[in-house]
């Protein structure tokens, strides 16, 4: 398989202490890599890399067919319960670094809890860590993901009206990130429907970005 034909997509998963990173990080992949669980306190204490097997049928590149491998980074949950802020953003600098180093990051995915509004104190600190782990350009390459789909169909909304009913703050958020979004159920019933629905609308947002990552030395 040629080189041109191959593409390895690299995402990182932001968000605060069981918002679904690590279940989102699962349905990504297709697979268990991380652990995920209901508790009181922050699971995740250090980042770790997933790795999907090979996905083709999904894109196409120069009119070729692409077969992905998808590379996803969970980190620790902000605010943590256990960690400060300052701690967690060098774990995940570190990681960033050394997971993806010179090939870059081509996606940050923001996760957050579609049935759980957005205040202005988690904006702030979600927008102040993505920008100091990211840099200037963190808007092109930041893009939300909303858990807990099925509790927006179970409310009888679909997914313009509950944005339309949005709060101002996270209104603001989207107009950020180019109105750049995708909704997941990870207790969806096929998964892997799951699984490809949101690797399709993470591709459309890497062409808008004519596939360019951003690069850790």
């Amino acid at each position: 398989m040629s080189n041109d034909s191959m593409m390895t997509l690299n995402l990182l998963l932001i968000g605060r202490t069981q918002s679904g990173k690590s279940a989102s990080g699962n349905t990504l992949l297709g697979s268990i890599d991380f652990a995920s669980c209901l508790s009181l306190r922050s699971v995740t204490t250090s980042c770790s890399l997933g790795r999907s097997c090979h996905i083709s049928g999904l894109a196409r590149r120069s009119g070729s067919q692409l077969t992905l491998q998808v590379q996803v980074l969970d980190t620790p949950g902000y605010p943590h319960s256990s960690l400060s802020k300052e701690q967690v953003c060098q774990e995940v600098k570190s990681a960033l670094a050394q997971c993806f180093g010179e090939k870059g990051l081509h996606l940050a995915l923001l996760v957050l809890r579609a049935d759980v509004p957005l205040c202005e104190e988690e904006y702030d600190h979600t927008t102040q860590l993505v920008q100091e782990l990211l840099g200037p350009k963190w808007k092109d390459y930041t893009a939300i993901l909303f858990t807990h789909a099925d509790r927006v169909e179970k409310a009888k909304f679909n997914t313009e009206e509950y944005l339309h009913s949005a709060s101002d703050t996270l209104q603001k958020l989207m107009e950020s990130v180019q109105q750049k979004y995708i909704f997941i159920d990870n207790h969806a019933t096929i998964l892997k429907e799951e699984n490809r629905r949101a690797l399709r609308k993470i591709m459309a947002f890497l062409r808008q970005n004519n596939y360019q990552t951003i690069v850790f030395r």
